[in-house]
Order: C-alpha cells, then sequence, then structure tokens
C-alpha cells in the first residue's frame, strides 16, 4: 500500500494530509506547497561531495546514497515533498539495455533502436531487477516522516526518443522516422516501453511513494496531432496502470504548451506546465479537474532577490483562481544555481500563500 493511500474504512496514512497531497486532490491547503524538479543535487555542495568519483547510474544503485541525496534539499530547502533521486533511463540499465550516461552529454545508447529485432532488447522489468529502489524508498520513507516522496519516471515518447536517436537529440528525425514510416512498430516500441515504465512506477508506490511523476521530457517536439495519435496512448497506458493505487499522478514535459490539454487527457491528475505558459491560461487549455504545477522560469533565479520575488508573484498571482497549484520551476534546477536563492524561493512561497 503506498504512503498516500487512504480507502474507505481505513485512517489516512502519514502524508495523506500534507499540504503537498492536499494540492494535487484540489483541496485547500494552509500554504502554496513547493518543490523543485532536479532539487535532489545538482546545485548542493553537499550532493557534489558525496557524489564525487561516482558514476551517475552507479550512485541510482546505491540504496543509502539515493535516500541521502534524495533527502539534502529536503532538508535544506523545507520544500514540502521530496523527489526520488534516479534517472529516467535506470529502468532501461536494469533490464539489461547496454546504456551509460555521458557527463556533459546525457543518455548515450550503444545499439538504437532502428528495427523490430531490435526490440528484443527491451524485455519486462520485474521488482528484482530494481531491488535497491524498494530498499532506498524504505529508508527514505522511515526518515521522511509526513513529507511526502513523489517517485518518478520518464514517459515511453522520451524514453524511445533516447533508444532510437541513440543519445539526445535536437531535432529527433530518427525518432519522427520511425514514428511516420513504421507506425506499427512505434506502436509496439511504445507499448513496451509503457509496461516497462507501469513496472517501475508501481516498484516505487509500493515501497512508499506519495505520488508519482511522468517525465515526458521531449514530448514538446511533436504537433498535437502526432502526441493524440502516436503518443497519448502508450501514456495513458502507465497512468491507467497506477490508477488503483489512488496516488496523485502528474504529468510533465517541456515546450508542451500546444498539449497541455491532452497531457491531462491521458490521465493525469496534476499537469505540469512549463515557463512559457502563464498558469491562467494554462488552466484554460487543461480544463476543469486538474491541479496544475509550476512555473516560475529557472533562469529567473539568477537575478536580484527582488525580481526573484517580483516574477514569483506573477506566478501566484495567475495561480489565485485555481483550485489546485503546487508551485514549481517550469523546468530542473540548474546545476550553477545558487542554493540560498531556492531556500529563499521556498519562505517567500510559504509566507505569501499562508492561509
Amino acid at each position: 500500500m503506498s504512503a498516500n493511500h487512504s480507502p474507505a474504512g481505513q485512517q489516512p496514512t502519514v502524508t495523506y494530509e500534507s499540504a503537498f497531497l492536499k494540492a494535487c486532490r484540489r483541496e485547500p491547503v494552509p500554504h502554496t506547497p513547493v518543490w523543485f524538479m532536479r532539487q535532489a543535487g545538482r546545485s548542493l555542495p553537499e550532493y557534489l561531495k558525496v557524489r564525487e568519483g561516482i558514476p551517475m547510474l552507479e550512485s541510482c544503485t546505491r540504496p543509502e546514497l539515493v535516500a541521502e541525496i534524495t533527502l539534502q534539499p529536503v532538508r535544506r530547502h523545507h520544500v514540502d515533498a521530496a523527489i526520488y533521486y534516479s534517472d529516467i533511463v535506470v529502468p532501461l540499465k536494469a533490464i539489461g539495455v547496454d546504456l551509460d550516461i555521458k557527463p556533459g552529454v546525457g543518455p548515450v545508447v550503444q545499439n538504437p533502436i532502428r528495427t523490430r529485432a531490435d526490440l528484443a532488447q527491451l524485455r519486462d522489468l520485474t521488482p528484482e531487477d530494481v531491488w535497491y529502489v524498494t530498499e532506498a524508498i524504505g529508508l527514505l520513507t522511515a526518515e521522511l516522516g509526513e513529507t511526502p516522496l513523489i517517485g518518478f519516471a520518464g514517459a515511453p515518447f522520451t524514453l524511445a526518443s533516447y533508444l532510437v536517436e541513440g543519445g539526445p537529440s535536437k531535432n529527433h528525425e530518427h525518432t519522427k522516422a520511425l514514428m511516420y514510416s513504421d507506425p506499427q512498430l512505434w506502436a509496439d516500441l511504445l507499448d513496451r516501453l509503457a509496461e516497462i515504465t507501469s513496472a517501475f512506477l508501481k516498484v516505487q508506490i509500493e515501497a512508499g511513494a506519495s505520488a508519482v511523476q511522468l517525465f515526458d521530457s521531449w514530448v514538446g517536439a511533436l504537433a498535437p496531432a502526432d502526441y493524440r495519435r502516436s503518443v497519448m496512448p502508450a501514456s495513458a497506458k502507465v497512468f491507467d496502470a497506477v490508477a488503483p493505487y489512488g496516488v496523485p499522478r502528474i504529468h510533465f514535459g517541456v515546450g508542451t504548451g500546444e498539449l497541455l490539454g491532452l497531457m491531462g487527457e491521458a490521465g493525469a491528475d496534476v499537469v505540469g506546465v512549463d515557463w512559457r505558459v502563464p498558469l491562467d491560461e494554462a488552466a484554460r487549455r487543461v480544463g476543469p479537474g486538474k491541479a496544475l504545477q509550476g512555473n516560475l522560469d529557472p533562469a529567473v533565479l539568477f537575478s536580484t532577490p527582488e525580481a526573484v520575488e517580483a516574477k514569483t508573484r506573477e506566478v501566484l498571482d495567475a495561480a489565485a483562481g485555481l483550485a489546485g497549484h503546487v508551485f514549481n520551476l517550469g523546468h530542473g534546477v540548474m546545476p550553477s544555481m545558487d542554493p540560498d536563492a531556492l531556500s529563499r524561493l521556498v519562505e517567500y512561497v510559504h509566507t505569501q500563500t499562508a492561509r
């Protein structure tokens, strides 16, 4: 049972009444909850110290290290939720895909998927493949107490993009070529990735995650018609697979202003919004019944404290009419960000929205 599940006739679990989960459920909150994408590490000196000399993917398989890195921003920034420290390619590595994360580059796949025979790389994911996730989340939930833990996974399209391109891509030419030229192979690829992603999220929820976020980092490269036809069924399959657990499901992508309504339609309870679309306009595009997450431009954090407060106020004002709002950046924390600026931002949002 997840840390958020509150079935009829049973007492709610320890994180159920947290501001974060209340906002996800579009219930009244004591203050607008805050967490940051990529908050687990990156800009923190304590993160750099514990990660020193340890490759990224290896660091994701050490339960004690995962727990420590996940907890660091909670201790420092007093955010309202922790995000599990991992990487979107971890489940692919766990099932034997030959890949690595190259510093300064990103995930690099040795044998890109371009033909039907290449699908053989993608076997089912079992809990035993990611035993370290279960162990790490056990350590985390014991330490976090009433602070919710957010599990996460890469969405099928973004995983497919890395697998087909062989690494990061600006134009996604191989990905789109496969999607357009062999729609059946593309559908089979995304369906298989949806199964793997669903299994990975289930492991996290069953270990104690209170919510999950599906990252579709590159899906903003698609037009709405292509998303609806070629991507949405796989994303919906993931959301449907974890629906019985009753945890909030968050969906986020970059450059997805034209896709916001469809991303909500895929099954998310909370739609993440990047900084390009104001939250009041995002609410119009998403429609009723969904909470929103976002959406301060991360670059604003490099400005003066006064400018940060002014831009944050704009975000809060745009969200004033929303039934549910989780404050976040419009993308992830940057490595060169001042950690103190993030701490001040959390305090400002909490103070300004206290009820």
